[in-house]
C-alpha cells in the first residue's frame, strides 16, 4: 500500500493511492466504516498491524464504493513529508561501496549521525537556498521508516520492525562542514599513568548545521508499506538536478543492509515507531555524462532535484533563492 501525508481542501489528512492520479482521504473511509479515524500518519504506524489492518480494509471499501467516496486528484493536492515529525532521524554515512576506495581510514561498523525533523519538506515543496550555505548538493537515499520500537534487534528478526520505506534526498552542505571543522587537541588518560592524560591530535566536524538546516531533508511523496518493497537491497536510485542525471545507482552496493543498520544502532539508542533511517547516498555517476554528485550544486544551479527509487516513485523539489543575511546572529557591539 501506497500511503502519504498531504494537505487538501484546508485539512491535513493520511491518504492512500486509489490508482496512479487519484488518492482516498482514510480518515474519511475509515468514518464511513465505522473505525476511529488517525491523527496523523505517525499514530498509524504507531498502532502496528491491528491499524494498518484496518486502513486496508478502509482503502478497499473505498475502491469498491467509489460513488461513496470521491477520489482525491494527486495533483491538486499538497504534499508532505510521508511522516511529519519523527522522533528521530539517523542517517547512515558513506554505506555505498562506491565510497570505499576514497575511504583513508574507516570503522568496521556503520558511521551514523542525526537530522532534526524541521529539516523535513515534502514532494514538491522548495529547497531554501541560502548564499552563506555556500556549495549544496543533494543526496539520494533510501529511507526506512521504523513500525516497531526496538531496543537490541536481532538482526535476524530486524525486518520485524520495518513498516515501510520512503524516498530521501539527504540535503549536504559541504562548505558549512569545512567551516565547522575544528582541528583539537583531545585529552585522553595516559596508558601508561592513569592518573595523567595525553594530547591526541584530532579534526572534528559536526553535522548539526550543514545537514539539520530547514529544508535540508525532502521525504516522500510516498510511504510505501514493507509488503510493497519485496527486496529493499535491489532497488535502482537515480538522482538529477535541473534535468541532468548525476547519479545512477542500486541498493544492492549498501555496505551495510537494512537488518544490519537496525541492529546496530539499536544497540545505542532504542528505535521507535515512525522514526526514519536513511540508509546512506547513492552516488555511482550516472553512465552517461558522469558528472560526480557533489557538481550538483544547488549554490550554482537552479532545481529541480529529482531523486527516484523503484517502487516508490518520484520525489520532485525546486529551489527557492532565499536572500537572508549571514552575519545578523551576533550581538550589536
Amino acid at each position: 500500500m501506497r500511503l502519504a501525508s498531504i494537505h487538501w481542501d484546508g485539512q491535513d489528512r493520511i491518504a492512500a493511492a486509489a490508482g496512479e492520479d487519484a488518492l482516498v482521504d482514510l480518515n474519511l473511509a475509515l468514518e464511513a466504516t465505522g473505525g476511529p479515524a488517525f491523527g496523523s500518519m505517525l499514530d498509524l504506524v504507531r498502532g502496528g498491524p491491528e491499524a494498518l489492518n484496518r486502513a486496508r480494509r478502509a482503502l478497499d471499501w473505498a475502491q469498491q464504493n467509489p460513488d461513496s467516496l470521491p477520489t482525491i486528484p494527486a495533483r491538486a493536492v499538497i504534499w508532505q513529508p510521508p511522516v511529519r515529525r519523527p522522533g528521530k532521524i539517523i542517517g547512515v554515512a558513506l554505506n555505498n561501496s562506491a565510497a570505499d576506495d576514497r575511504k583513508i581510514s574507516a570503522p568496521d561498523h556503520p558511521t551514523i549521525f542525526m537530522k532534526p525533523a524541521t529539516c523535513l519538506i515534502g514532494h514538491g515543496a522548495p529547497i531554501p537556498v541560502r548564499p552563506h550555505y555556500g556549495r549544496l548538493h543533494p543526496e539520494p537515499e533510501l529511507a526506512v521508516v521504523v513500525g516497531r520500537d526496538g531496543r537490541d534487534i536481532d538482526p535476524a528478526r530486524a525486518m520485524d520492525h520495518v513498516f515501510g520505506y520512503t524516498i530521501f534526498n539527504d540535503m549536504t552542505g559541504n562548505d558549512m562542514r569545512g567551516e565547522d571543522r575544528v582541528h583539537y587537541w583531545a585529552l585522553y588518560p595516559d596508558p601508561d599513568d592513569p592518573d595523567s592524560v595525553r594530547k591526541v591530535e584530532q579534526h572534528l566536524s559536526y553535522t548539526a548545521r550543514y545537514k539539520g538546516a530547514d529544508g535540508f531533508g525532502p521525504a516522500g511523496p510516498w510511504l510505501v508499506t514493507a509488503d510493497g518493497v519485496p527486496d529493499p537491497h535491489d532497488l535502482d536510485i537515480s538522482c538529477s538536478l535541473a534535468g541532468e542525471v548525476f547519479t545512477d545507482d542500486n541498493t544492492r552496493h549498501y555496505t551495510y543492509r537494512v537488518e544490519e543498520v537496525l541492529a546496530f544502532i539499536s544497540r545505542f539508542m532504542t528505535l521507535e515507531a515512525g522514526d526514519m533511517i536513511s540508509m546512506g547516498t547513492a552516488f555511482r555517476a550516472a553512465k552517461t555524462g558522469g558528472r560526480p554528485l557533489h557538481a550538483a550544486d544547488l549554490s550554482r544551479f537552479d532545481g529541480p532535484v529529482e531523486v527516484a527509487i523503484s517502487g516508490l516513485g518520484r520525489l520532485s523539489n525546486p529551489v527557492r533563492r532565499d536572500p537572508a543575511p549571514a552575519t545578523d546572529w551576533r550581538l550589536a557591539r
